[in-house]
């Protein structure tokens, strides 16, 4: 009788083991589905302020066409028209950001540099561990019974 209840209660252990994994399984699915939503959003809120900066700078890009035209008509200079090379360049690549294929450009070389260049990436001191975490938390908490005057 009692071989009987421990195999059970083995069973029992088994099939709660399996059933944790999976929701520990789903837990992480479905965080990284959230972690990408928000990467997904903040793209596109970055790529958003981009077309808005675009039109701005094509106003001021305009702004500064007219006013070159105008007084190179009056004083018959080349020079007046020199600031225009710049702004040119400058509404370009907004424009090539903003609307073109830009985008892909840089995304397509962040690809290389995480495939051939991963050394770049590593963090100064190594990835934070849980135990780092906690000996900074620590020392944090020891500064402010230290320095009891200062945080307040």
């Amino acid at each position: 009788m009692g071989n009987y209840f421990t195999v059970s209660m083995e069973e029992d252990f088994k099939k709660n083991q399996d059933f944790i994994t999976e929701i520990n399984n789903i837990k992480i699915e479905r965080q990284v589905q959230m972690r990408n939503q928000l990467r997904e959003r903040q793209v596109a809120l970055e790529l958003a302020k981009q077309r808005e900066l675009f039109y701005w700078l094509g106003l001021f890009y305009i702004t500064s066409v007219a006013g070159a035209i105008y007084s190179y008509r009056n004083k018959r200079k080349l020079s007046t028209l020199a600031p225009l090379v710049p702004l040119t360049f400058i509404y370009a690549y907004q424009a090539d950001l903003a609307y073109g294929n830009k985008m892909r450009r840089i995304l397509g070389e962040a690809e290389r540099i995480m495939r051939y260049e991963e050394e770049l990436l590593s963090l100064p001191l190594g990835v934070p561990t849980a135990s780092s975490i906690d000996v900074k938390r620590m020392e944090n908490e020891e500064q402010k019974k230290l320095h009891v005057h200062i945080s307040r």
